[in-house]
Formats: C-alpha cells, structure tokens, sequence
C-alpha cells in the first residue's frame, strides 16, 4: 500500500524503486500524502511544491525504465531547509525581508541531491536567521516536535528534524553551526550528521560571500531514522562542486583504525543530568560489546572552543547582521541577539587575529588527542530536549539553555565531524549521545553509531497525537 511507504528508511526505499518493485512515483505521492496529513499539525514543511516533486520522480523512472542509475537516493523523498538555495524558491532563513528572494541557481548540496536521484518534497522551516535551538519566526510561525508539542523540535534545523521523525521525508537536509543539526536530531529521537569542514560543498549565489566564521563553522549535513541512511545521504551530498574553495577531495572510507574510543560525560565539567549520563554509560556498554575499548577520560577543551565560537559567530553578526535583526524586528532573534552580545562583547581587529591563532592551537590539540581516541562519546545536550521557546523565557533560562548545549556551540570551531545517535526515551522524552571523530572520519563515526544502533531500539515514525 502506498500510505505505508512512508514509513520505510531512505535506504528500502532506494532498492525498492531501483529494482522496480516500486515506482518513484508511487513512494512520491505516498509522501506527499503524508504531508498533507501531518503538516498542518506540525508546520515543518513551509514551502511546498507538489507538481514539481513528481515531475521529478517521473524523471528517475524513466531512467530506470532506460536501464540508467538515477543514483543512491534512487526515488527518495528529501527535504531542504529554507536556508538553501533552491532554484525557484525563497530562501527565507526565516525572515520576512527575504520572502522574496527567490533562488536563480541551486545549492552545491541541492545540486548533489537531485544529481543522487534524490526527490525533494518541501522546504524545511527554520527560526529567523537560523539563530536559535527552537524553531519559530514572524514570516512562517513554530514548528512542532512530532514527540511532543511542548518541547522544542531543536533548531536551527528543526522543520528538517520534525520532517523525518513523522514520515514527510527520509531525509531532512539541515545545517549545523552551533548545534543546528545534532540537537533537532536529539529532540526528535533521530540521528544527525554534522560533517567535517570541506566534506559537503556550500555557496548561496542568493547571497553575499560570509565571513571568516562562518566559513570555518557553517557545514550541510543529513538527518534521517537509521545510520544507514545517514551513509547514503552524506555520499550523495558530499560531491564536489567547484563552488566551494573549501570542498576537500577526501574519500569517505579512509581506512582502518583502531576501536577505541573515549567516554567524556561532563565535559570541563558541565552539569549533566541522569538521565543523559544513563545514555551515555549504555552506548559506552554497547560500543564495548561490539569490540570496541571505551576509557572513560576529560576530554580536551570544550569551553575556550565555544568561547572562540561565539566571538568569531558574533563579529560576523555584528558586522553583516545587526541591522538586519533590527530591521525584521523579530521578537526572539532580537531577544536572543542582545543576550549573545552580552555574553561575547565586541572584537577588534587585534582581539580577531587572537581568536584565529588560538583556534589553531585547540584544533591541533584536538586532533592530537583524536589520534588516540578515533571516537569520543559525549553528550549531545546536558539536558533532556527544552520546552518549546524556553530559551527567550528569561535571561536565566537563556544562560542555562547555553551551559547545556556546551558540546553543541564547541565542536564547529574545531572543523571536526559530530553524529548525534538517538539511543531511544527517557519516560517518552527522546535522549540521544554525540560521537566526535578526528577531521573526514564520518567513517568511524557511521561504524560506531551502527555499533549502538544495533544495541537498542531503531528510531521510528511518530504519528503526531495532538
């Protein structure tokens, strides 16, 4: 029946089409289907196209049909958060003065999707300048984690996350640069890639050239209910394009390595709460009984790398984004700027430079110490997923939301790659662990994610009961 076809993994569904027994089409309309349904509850899809997806889908039968391969997202559906540029669609990042701004050319990653045989359904939402862990804006409103209205289906990625978690897509394309796709992944019970600077190429020809921090920090990724899928996606995404100066040429399988990994609960020591520390002490269980060495050991700095972040995110802001937050005049954004500003006041050039040299010092400290461990398992979030919009509740809430996410805000500086594993509920809240890799070992990430994967229970389709 094609009213369950959504609730097959991206990969089930790329063999299915490709061997025929189900047509591109038929998992499209399916899809869609299930987004007329759920949507109006969850408000995770802003930008709809219909028409389009089929005629796309139409395109990988017939090549199919030809005795072509479409590629290895062979007829999936995938979404695409309305901060990519997509040829004939806004790309908004939540903001009513971009309403208007059209795409006259596709994203490297959007451009890699459709070559992969992808088939994108919608355009994710995301909050006002892809700013916040929670998604909400004055241009296309809040979206809902399909678990439970109440909490926060993460952001900035949060439409892409709630997208995936409810059967609208197989994959959700996100964006990550504090957080953006590992905790939407861990609010909706998912798993989340945020890969290694160069790994997946980026440009919006809609927009200017960013700076310095954000191209260190702003990496695409996938998010989707199985590892397997995370696989496929980052193979398809991760194709160069001459866009990108930052796009490195490195093969995803890198070769062996060593099955030791290292277990950091609080990193410099952060409150954790037990229900996080039990995650992490069961995936440490289930990566020993796949073979794998776990030492529990301090890891190496995660503060002074958030601090560098947030100076380097914040001169970028200032500089290229502080009269754009005045001018939407969007409650939150501009709530959450001022708090930001507080909490990392102004860098001139000299204080930039610093921030620059010190960096490369935690990163080779960081790599050193990756050397010895091929994975750290850490938290996601000190805290189980917020109530929706308890960032912006109160400059309390604010300062205790920023001391959670730690391990969120840390890992961009540094260019390493992170994969938030969904290891299942606390009472029916989803929890999840973080795996940290040295730079282009997605490998070993995928490897050990599969390991705690297989140990417990596989995320599913949530039929949203609001």
């Amino acid at each position: 029946m094609t009213s369950q076809l959504w609730q097959l993994s991206a990969s089930e569904i790329a063999n299915a089409v490709r061997s025929k027994k189900r047509s591109a089409v038929e998992v499209t309309t399916a899809h869609l289907e299930r987004l007329s349904s759920v949507n109006p509850t969850l408000n995770a899809v802003v930008q709809e196209f219909p028409d389009e997806a089929l005629d796309a889908a139409r395109v990988v039968d017939a090549q199919i049909a030809n005795g072509e391969n479409p590629g290895p997202l062979c007829g999936v559906p995938v979404t695409i958060k309305v901060n990519a540029d997509q040829i004939g669609h806004a790309t908004t990042n939540g903001l009513k003065m971009l309403k208007n701004l059209v795409a006259t050319a596709d994203s490297p990653v959007v451009s890699n999707i459709k070559k992969a045989g992808g088939i994108i359904v919608g355009r994710t939402n995301t909050p006002a300048f892809s700013l916040r862990w929670f998604t909400n804006n004055d241009l296309h409103g809040q979206t809902l984690n399909p678990h439970d209205k109440d909490l926060t289906p993460g952001g900035s990625s949060g439409g892409a996350a709630s997208a995936v978690a409810s059967g609208i897509c197989a994959i959700g394309h996100g964006t990550d640069i504090g957080g953006s796709i590992r905790y939407p992944a861990y609010a909706c019970g998912l798993h989340g890639l945020r890969p290694t600077l160069g790994r997946i190429p980026a440009y919006n020809a809609s927009g200017a050239e960013r700076h310095i921090g954000a191209q260190l920090m702003a990496v695409s990724g996938p998010i989707a209910r199985t590892i397997a899928d995370i696989a496929l996606a980052l193979e398809a995404m991760s194709i160069s394009d001459p866009h990108d100066p930052w796009w490195v040429p490195a093969p995803i399988d890198m070769g062996a390595f060593p099955k030791r990994a290292a277990l950091t609960i609080a990193p410099d020591g952060m409150p954790v709460v037990p229900e996080v520390k039990a995650a992490l002490i069961d995936a440490a269980k289930k990566l020993e009984a796949d073979g794998w060495i776990v030492e529990e050991i301090p890891c190496p700095p995660m503060r002074e790398a958030a601090d560098l972040n947030a100076k380097l995110w914040m001169a970028e802001m200032r500089y290229g984004a502080k009269e754009m937050i005045a001018k939407e005049a969007e409650a939150d954004s501009m709530f959450i700027f001022d708090q930001m500003t507080k909490r990392s006041p102004d860098i001139d050039m000299h204080g930039l430079l610093n921030a620059l040299q010190s960096r490369a010092g935690l990163v080779r400290e960081w790599s050193l110490f990756m050397q010895k461990y091929p994975v750290l398992l850490c938290p996601v979030s000190g805290q189980l997923p917020f109530p929706q919009q308890y960032d912006v509740s109160s400059e309390q809430n604010f300062e205790a939301a920023m001391e959670a996410q730690l391990p969120q805000v840390a890992l961009p500086l540094l260019g390493l790659p992170g994969l938030t594993v969904s290891t299942g509920f606390a009472g029916k809240t989803p929890v999840g662990v973080q795996l940290i890799a040295g730079r282009y070992r997605e490998d070993v990430l995928l490897d050990a994610g599969a390991a705690i994967e297989r140990g417990g229970s596989q995320p599913s389709v949530i039929d949203p009961q609001f």
